[in-house]
């Protein structure tokens, strides 16, 4: 791996170019131009290609870490599709710096970038192009063995120029990773499968913490744990995990909160990543029969193992089951989960799925009423169809689910469905959903329960033939939701309008509508203060704005702004802006604001809040990283601080060295303080 085309396999291979563009325009062939080349032996995928561009220009890049945003760099990426089913599939890449870019593709085209795996790269920038070199281990994809045909697109986006391009033609209002619009990868034969593919990576952990608002000791901690990946098949895995910790995982974005449901933080953990797709896109956005953040919080995770895969080119498998330990103060049992998830493909690109959950609290007896009282069980059932056309134009999905508790009550089902058509002008859905008063999935996400919900949408877009526009058109949604008796309790009706432009700026303006029949009491400011009072009404009005500009310049910045009525005939002020600075390759420095202005009669009164995150990424190489991320919430009166030094010493092992610290902001007092050392190594077999 040197970033040069010497090799004479290189000189050999059959070449990939003329790709098409696919933005700003899905009329013409590429202007940057791009040449790629594959090749393999009996251990590893090889890939290079080679990134054209006009002499003495410069690249564009944030940094040199590792899964970076798409948008704000030069980059080559590929997605690969090795079991020829237009659905799941593996994506790599890089940018014009080096740093890789990885992840597991599902639904057809999208890219979990969660999923990190074992792969070398190198990039060699020369006065008129950059290289991009790689191999790939059989080993560290899954594919359907005996196959000689994958389905594979490589896409490349040049800022300077604008323009992002790929090498199958693709409509413009789809990503270059929708695996519906892939070409071929046509082999000699089929490719090797590994007659031994076992990888263990075990970790040695060792830390301090002290809880100074408990005022307890400090708390040194020792620990040691193990996860090891066995290839069943070539496209099957089996996970395992003993004693897991999780310390090393990058701390949760924090929001300002004035929803009157639970909010929603998506899984960082490893052991939930691979294939996670498989599990935690069953259902809707908020209405998730399984969530795996549910499993292990704030309790120890003992093991677990998972297997998943494909077990055919038709057919998906996913099972899961974790033990948890006991925490006795909370008088919280044992308890172990089961999730079995099988997917069958339909027709071009659609499937058919059934899911099933169980929680069991095991050796449990109800403690006193002083303590929380859990169910003995918890089981949740349910199908699923998805609905994808083979050009795309056509996506939706209907499903229906049901849980099972001690006394089963009744109104326990869930259920919902949509549909919706895309072409390159206009988009239109439509959706429904149901919850029932007595749904109850413990391992999911479920914030509201007892409500009907119909949504509507359409979008169209124009296309100036000519100017600084690339685009411009209006979206129009509209949603009401309604008890059980089919009485409205909420409606929001939402238009906006959009301006996009060939240098890849964006401005959108909106106005909206509102209405809410509180169900329950409710503290608008979520700050503690007085509640309104259940089955008062609420209605307003509100407009708003939001900019973002060039990704070409090395200072970037947005915005976006709210302001209208709000409850209680009060109103609100929202103001938030995203500002960026890279000193490319090495830093690249980001800050982050929100501001609230809440003004309410008594007695609430005027109330505001300031949620502010500044954030530095230091990229001293593609293999050693250091992050410091800080965060002042005025509405939970909190500010944390996380820091994180990582070095990839070896490719997939890693030491991190991870310090955070948390205050209160009023009175200012420290809440607790932690510094953990965690080495990891992978070792394959």
């Amino acid at each position: 791996m040197d970033g040069q085309m010497t090799e004479q396999s290189w000189l050999q291979a059959d070449i990939a170019t003329d790709f098409f563009m696919v933005l700003p325009m899905d009329t013409s062939k590429a202007k940057v131009k791009t040449e790629v080349r594959m090749a393999y032996d009996d251990q590893f995928i090889y890939i290079l290609a080679i990134c054209f561009h006009q002499p003495a220009q410069s690249f564009m890049v944030e940094s040199l870490k590792r899964d970076f945003v798409f948008g704000k760099n030069d980059n080559f990426i590929f997605f690969m599709d090795p079991f020829d089913d237009l659905t799941n599939g593996y994506s790599f890449g890089a940018n014009a710096a080096g740093a890789q870019w990885d992840g597991t593709m599902y639904e057809g085209g999208k890219v979990d970038l969660s999923w990190d795996n074992k792969w070398e790269s190198v990039v060699k920038n020369y006065h008129d192009r950059w290289i991009f070199e790689a191999r790939i281990p059989f080993k560290s994809i899954r594919y359907k063995q005996g196959i000689t045909k994958w389905g594979i697109n490589f896409s490349r986006l040049d800022i300077q120029k604008a323009e992002k391009s790929s090498w199958t033609p693709i409509p413009r209002q789809f990503p270059t990773a929708s695996l519906a619009y892939t070409g071929s990868l046509n082999w000699d034969q089929a490719p090797p499968v590994s007659k031994s593919n076992l990888s263990f990576i075990p970790y040695f952990l060792g830390g301090v913490s002290k809880n100074y608002e408990a005022q307890t000791k400090p708390d040194v901690k020792k620990q040691i744990g193990l996860d090891a990946k066995i290839a069943v098949s070539s496209s099957m895995n089996l996970d395992i995990t003993v004693n897991p910790d999780f310390s090393q995982v990058e701390v949760d974005r924090q929001v300002t909160n004035l929803d009157r449901f639970e909010l929603f933080f998506p899984e960082r953990r490893q052991f939930f990543l691979e294939n996670g797709d498989h599990f935690s896109n069953f259902g809707y956005t908020n209405i998730r029969p399984f969530f795996s953040r549910r499993i292990g919080l704030n309790v120890p995770i003992n093991a677990g193992v998972r297997l998943s895969g494909k077990l055919n080119k038709d057919w998906r498998l996913g099972f899961m089951n974790m033990q948890t330990g006991k925490v006795s103060k909370d008088a919280l049992p044992a308890q172990n989960f089961t999730v079995l998830a099988l997917q069958r493909r339909l027709f071009a690109r659609s499937n058919l799925g059934i899911m099933a959950i169980n929680k069991e609290s095991l050796n449990y007896e109800h403690p006193d009423t002083t303590k929380t009282i859990y169910n003995k069980f918890n089981r949740t059932f349910g199908w699923e169809y998805n609905l994808a056309s083979k050009s795309n134009a056509w996506t939706g999905k209907a499903f229906m689910l049901k849980t099972f508790s001690p006394g089963n009550p009744t109104a326990s089902w869930a259920h919902a469905a949509n549909l919706q058509y895309a072409s390159r002008k206009w988009t239109v859905s439509g959706q429904y959903e149901f919850v029932g008063k007595n749904f109850n999935a413990e391992v999911g996400y479920v914030p509201r329960k007892d409500y009907w919900k119909t949504t509507a949408s359409i979008t169209r877009l124009f296309f100036p033939k000519k100017g600084p526009v690339v685009s411009h058109g209006f979206k129009l949604s509209s949603f009401y939701i309604f008890n059980s008796k089919w009485q409205q309790t909420d409606n929001e009706t939402f238009l906006a309008y959009t301006m996009s432009y060939r240098n890849q700026t964006s401005f959108t303006t909106w106005v909206a509508t509102d209405f809410v029949e509180l169900l329950q009491g409710f503290d608008p400011t979520n700050s503690g203060k007085d509640t309104l009072a259940r089955g008062t009404r609420h209605g307003w009005r509100a407009f708003g704005t939001e900019f973002i500009s060039k990704p070409q310049s090395r200072f970037t910045y947005g915005f976006s702004t709210r302001y209208g009525g709000y409850f209680a005939n009060g109103t609100r002020l929202n103001i938030t802006t995203d500002l960026g600075y890279r000193f490319q390759p090495y830093v690249n420095i980001a800050l982050s604001s929100s501001y609230n202005l809440i003004d309410l009669p008594a007695p609430w009164n005027r109330t505001q809040f300031w949620l502010i995150g500044p954030r530095v990424d230091i990229t001293f190489t593609n293999t050693l990283f250091f992050t410091t991320f800080f965060q002042y919430n005025e509405q939970l009166k909190n500010m944390n601080l996380n820091t994180r030094f990582q070095w990839r010493y070896k490719p997939a092992s890693d030491l991190f060295i991870v310090y955070t610290d948390n205050y209160y902001t009023v009175p200012f007092s420290i809440r607790n303080r932690a510094l953990v050392l965690k080495f990891t190594y992978w070792l394959n077999l």
